[in-house]
This record gives structure tokens, sequence and C-alpha cells, in this order.
């Protein structure tokens, strides 16, 4: 049976336990066979691992002999990290499938580790090993003859790799490194294949750093120093690379990435994780990065990337346990503290979130990240001037405006606008979009979108205002809330079919934005086309819009709209005068924050927070494998959302709390377009990447066992 499925894994996630308990208890088991079975499906569905694992591991109490069970909860073992249950399970698969390459694929990973190589090489080929397509068995063979010390014999079998172009990257990086390891008399061979690595992915964290510890390693400082700084051009704080050019400045010679044949295998299917995590394949990415953690614990990348996709399928305690397990001397552990504080967020424990990124500002005072993170969660709070003064510390700490802290002022801007302090905002929101880098205009359009709809919102610098909608929408013409802020600055100043144009094209962008449908119901009933407003009207009211907006739209509905553009709400004018006077009242008498402009978008949600800079993702570290840093995952590049430049923010207006940008300055992960809020350009990844099928007739087989280029890391391109 396909991976997915073995464990319920299909179709949207279930709401498993409470966001504030998710992972606090043990969950209970059940008196029964059937109890635990269902219990078991119920947490696969909702994407719980651990639990899945635990209530299968019962049911099969009830009933050891039952085949399905037993593969389910092998399964659920590994994807939980529970080895010590996985590879009894495995062995008891084995002894009525020999040929279950899953099964054959953990005793292999478990021989591997003990120095059993001779055996481990048995596993791996048995389990399918003579396939020249096979990824992860023929890495891990090559590695096992690594292990058994001879080289030659591990670069023959790393060389069998064939099969896709992108398979090219594998051979060479893992061939290198192999080499490396043989000591001087492959220092030829070790130089061919890791130049030819560097020279295919130059600016992917994961081979650079291998590539300048290299050269680190055979004396070529300056060699590795060029490496390092070519790589921090493109991303200025990344973490890993920032550390490793201060150590080879202070004189110090770089360890190794890999120095035993144990940590060879574990960057194998370290890079498989990430590939997998990459193509939203989670089920997978979470089996190869246990086992890559298995053999070496303290993999930090390999931790990252588990950690984001516990983030992902909101297993906010999940994450935090991992994130926690990053050594402390790990140059992302500072991003990964940052981290703990979004997932206490995540886990409705505010007020801790809150307190943990406070201390964690004042313990560091030269972090920027700490205090954005702070900035970013008083936002999603609406705690606007608190916000603003989390900022302001970042800003001081960062020095000198640069293009990549306009983040931080544009979100400052933002929080003095909501503030209803107009002056600091607009300063703000001037800096920020002189400091957007033009790169390919996303960052550029958002800061246009804002200030140009606030002056619009005001009625002044309208000339200049229009330019920088149109400007914006220029820039990111199918952004359904760029396209919306245009069409609804033409309704506020009374051009009701140039509104009807730009909202109908909004609508066409984002079909089920509720805010962009009751804007488009206005601009129809304006235009004298009452039925059809009703009808936007009502579709907002069934697409869940903010509390606060609910009301008006039902009052819309009931009523229509005044002359003046208001809910016909039934109240005299006495009233509505009232009401108005209450509402112009300055937000200190009505003990309450004042809003902005009544234009809200649906990404008005409660962020995160801006991921801070170092968010510790797997953005920047796969070797050929995947999203983070891998040979060919997306890059730690400021054009790619990289670690080191602000995150492009989601787009909204004016009068409304700023939705989460995704992962903001990080260098530690980059945004793909779905972080933006887009579409992924390959239409969210393809089904059942890099795991194929579990089960196929003659057994379980491993994730990679029948890979296509999308599910190979090394061909993974960054859009």
């Amino acid at each position: 049976m396909a991976l997915a499925v073995a464990l319920g894994w299909t179709g949207p996630a279930l709401a498993s336990r409470d966001a504030g308990q998710a992972g606090a208890d043990e969950p209970s088991v059940a008196a029964s066979l059937e109890g635990n079975y269902l219990a078991a499906v119920v947490a696969g569905a909702s994407r719980d691992a651990s639990a899945a694992a635990r209530y299968f591991g019962e049911a099969l109490r009830s009933d050891p002999r039952n085949r399905d069970l037993q593969e389910r909860a092998f399964i659920a073992f590994l994807a939980s990290g529970d080895m010590k249950a996985a590879f009894p399970a495995a062995q008891k698969i084995l002894a009525r499938d020999s040929g279950n390459a899953l099964a054959r694929l953990a005793l292999g990973v478990r021989d591997l580790k003990a120095g059993q190589y001779a055996k481990a090489r048995a596993q791996f080929q048995r389990g399918g090993g003579a396939a020249a397509s096979d990824v992860t068995a023929t890495l891990l063979t090559a590695w096992s003859w690594a292990g058994s010390g001879n080289t030659r014999k591990a670069l023959e079998t790393a060389d069998k790799l064939r099969g896709v172009n992108a398979f090219t990257l594998f051979r060479e990086y893992h061939g290198g490194l192999i080499a490396a390891l043989g000591g001087p008399k492959f220092r030829t061979e070790a130089d061919r294949r890791m130049n030819a690595a560097y020279a295919m992915e130059r600016t992917t964290l994961r081979v650079v750093d291998a590539y300048g510890r290299y050269l680190s390693g055979v004396g070529d400082r300056d060699a590795a120093t060029a490496a390092y700084d070519a790589f921090l051009k493109l991303a200025p704080r990344q973490p890993i690379a920032a550390t490793s050019l201060n150590e080879l400045k202070a004189g110090k010679t770089l360890p190794p990435l890999v120095a035993t044949a144990q940590q060879g295998a574990a960057e194998v299917l370290y890079g498989l994780g990430a590939a997998g995590n990459q193509q939203g394949d989670e089920l997978a990415a979470m089996i190869y990065l246990q086992l890559s953690l298995y053999l070496e614990p303290k993999n930090e990348m390999a931790l990252i990337t588990l950690a984001d996709i516990y983030e992902r399928l909101r297993k906010p305690q999940d994450a935090i346990a991992v994130y926690r397990a990053i050594p402390a001397t790990s140059p992302m552990r500072a991003s990964a503290d940052i981290q703990i504080g979004v997932g206490l967020e995540g886990l409705g424990r505010g007020d801790e979130a809150i307190a943990h990124l406070e201390k964690l500002v004042k313990e560091r005072p030269d972090d920027v990240d700490a205090a954005s993170a702070l900035g970013a969660l008083y936002r999603s709070k609406k705690e606007w001037l608190k916000a603003a003064d989390a900022y302001t510390t970042a800003i001081a700490r960062a020095g000198k405006p640069e293009p990549r802290f306009w983040s931080l002022y544009y979100f400052r801007g933002m929080s003095y606008e909501r503030a209803r302090q107009w002056a600091k905002a607009e300063a703000d929101l001037k800096q920020a979009l002189e400091l957007a880098p033009d790169g390919d205009g996303r960052e550029r359009a958002v800061v246009l979108n804002y200030l140009g709809y606030s002056w619009v919102d005001q009625g002044i610098n309208l000339k200049e205002a229009f330019d920088m909608l149109h400007k914006a929408v220029a820039l990111r013409p199918r952004d359904g809330y760029i396209v919306d802020s245009l069409g609804w600055a033409y309704y506020r100043l009374g051009r009701y079919d140039d509104a009807v144009r730009e909202l109908e094209r909004a609508i066409a962008l984002k079909p089920s934005d509720p805010t962009i449908n009751d804007h488009l119901g206005d601009a129809y009933w304006k235009t004298g086309r009452k039925l059809e407003a009703r009808f936007q009207w009502n579709h907002a009211r069934d697409l869940e819009p903010e509390p606060d907006d609910l009301p008006k739209i039902l009052a819309k509905i009931a009523n229509g709209m005044t002359a003046d553009g208001k809910p016909a709400d039934g109240k005299s004018a006495e009233d509505r005068n009232a009401d108005r006077n209450a509402a112009d009242r300055p937000a200190d008498q009505k003990g309450e924050a004042a809003p902005g402009p009544a234009h809200k978008s649906p990404a008005d949600k409660p962020p995160a927070g801006d991921q801070p800079a170092g968010k510790p993702q797997p953005g920047v570290s796969t070797p050929p494998g995947g999203k983070d840093g891998a040979p060919s995952a997306p890059k730690d590049a400021p054009g790619e959302g990289g670690k080191d430049a602000p995150a492009t923010p989601e787009q909204h207006k004016p009068g409304q709390p700023a939705p989460d940008p995704g992962p903001s300055p990080a260098p530690g992960k980059g945004l793909t377009p779905d972080d933006r809020g887009e579409a992924p350009a390959d239409g969210g990844g393809a089904s059942g990447a890099v795991s194929g099928e579990a089960h196929n007739g003659s057994g379980s087989q491993t994730p990679s066992q029948q890979p296509s280029p999308a599910s190979q890391p090394a061909g993974q391109k960054a859009n």
C-alpha cells in the first residue's frame, strides 16, 4: 500500500488535538483492538505520526499476526522516529515478505550505523539496489563501501547512478564527499568532483558549505573564503555560511561536512527528506529525516527540516521539541529559539511567547531577528504601538538602512498607520519604498500598494497614488489583493465603472476571497446592478468574512446601501451620526486602538509572526536533495525569497493588521511562491514525490524506489 494510505495520510488533514494541548500528553490508548485501530486511522488523517505509532502499536499487541497492522505500525514507527520499535517490526515483515524494500532500507541503515557494512550492503541490494535509478540504495551502498575502506568501489557504485540528468549532481556531490573521505590518494578525484558539484550549484548552501570545508581542509583557504564570500553576497546573514567564513578569517581550519560513512549516509537520507518536504510529500520526508537523524542525531539541517514539516502540519508542540534538540553550538540555534516563540504563539500560549521573545531580545543585544519576531507577534495581537517599538529596536540594531532591511520599515510603518500615527507611518513607508530592491518587483509592489492606497484613502497625492497602484499591479498583475486595491481606490473616488472593471479582475484571481466579493458587490450597487450586488454580498457572507465585516455585509444583503455608500441598516439619521461620532473619537477615549481605514483584506488573520531572518528551515541546506539548500533546492538568494532578504509581505490594505508575510528576512529559509500567497509554479508539488509506493505485490518500496524528476533533489530548481 502507498505510504500515505498506510497511515490514512490522504486528503486534507483532520483536526486532531486542540492546538493548546497538542503534544502535551501522551495519547490515551483504547481498551480494544478496534478502538486503537480507529484512533490510529484518525491520527494518521490528522498527520500525527507519533499518535498513529502509539495506537497502531497497541492494536498490534492485540493482533500481532495481522499483516496490515504490521505494515501500518512499521511505517508509523519510522515516521515518528521510534527506531526501537521500527527495527523489530521490519524483521517481522521480512519474515513473510523478504522483498519488502522499506523494511530492507530500515535494517540496512541500522547495520550501517553499527559498522556492519557488508550486512548493510546486503540489505540495500535485496531491497532493490540493483536498479541504476534507485537513488537511495545506490548511494547508501556506496557509503557502505566507503565505511569498509574501499573508496574505489564506493566511487564505482556511486557512478552507477543513472536515469535523469538530475542524478549528475548526486553522483558528483556524494562522489566528492566519498573521495575526500578516502584521503590523499583520492585528492585528484575529490578535487574534480567537488569542483563539478560547486560549478553546478554554487548558490546552494549545502554544496557551498561542503565545498568550502573541503577547500579549507586541503589548505586552500583563499578559495574557500571566496566561495563563502560569493554566497554571502546573495544571503548576507545566513548563519551557517557567516559562521564558517568568520572561522576561516580567524585562521581556523574547517572540519569536513562528512567525516564518517555514517554521516555520509545520513547526508543522503537528509537530502531525500528535504526533497520530499519541498514536494509536499511529508510522510516520506519524515521517514527519510528520521532515518538520517538515527545515523547523525545532531544533523542541524535535518532537525530544521523536520521542524519545518511539523510547522506546516500544524504540530507546533512537535516542532518546538525538534527545535530544542538543535545543538547549542549550532549557528542555527538562535533562529531555532525564535521559532520556539512562534510555536508557542501557535499553541495559543501568547503570553508565554511574548515573554520568550522579550527574553531573547534582552539577552541578544545585536539580534535583529528576535526584535523583528517580537514585532510580528505584537502585530498579530493588534498591539500596534508595542509592535512599532519592537521594530524600532530591530531597526536600531540593523544600523545603516540597507535594502535587506526594507521590511522592518514597512512593518513599522504599517504598525504606525494602524495606530493612527500617519506622519510616522508615511515616513517609514517612503523609506521602505526607497530600500525595497528592484529585483523581480515583488518587494516594491507591496510597498507601492500600501502607500498608494493610504494616500487615496486620505484623498491626498492622488496622481502619485494612482501611479503607485498601477505600478504595483504591473509588477504583480496576478495578485488579486493588489488588483483589488486599485479597484477599491477607484471606488473611493467615485469612479464606479473603473472600480467594477478592476474588481472583476481581482475576483477572477481570488474568487474565494470574502473582502473582494464584498467590494465588487458595493461597486455593482453603485452602478445600478443591484441583483448582482446582492449575489456578491451573499457570496462574501458564505466565505467566512472577518467578524467585524459580517454585520455590515448582512445589513447590505437585507437593505442595500445608502447614497453615501453605507449599509442601509434601518437606523435614523441621528443614530447614524451618533455611531459616526463614536467611531471618530480618538482611540484613547474609547479604550481601544483606533481602527485604520475600513478596507480589510482576507489575509488579515493572526500571523505566526514575521518569521525571523534566521528561521531555521529547509530552504537552506539539502545536499543534492531538496528545498534545504540541497544541490537543487530553492536557493538562498534574495531573488527567491533568500534567507537574508526580507520576505515578501502578503498584500493587504491599510486599515487592517498586516497578514503574516511568511518567513521574513530569513537566513534559514527561502520563500516558495506559496509562502507569498501565490500558487506554486509547479501546481503545488508532484503527487507522491520522493515516496513512491510502500507496497506493490512484492512488498514495500523505499520512498525513492521509482524516482521521478520531480522527486530528485538534484533536479529541483528554485522558481
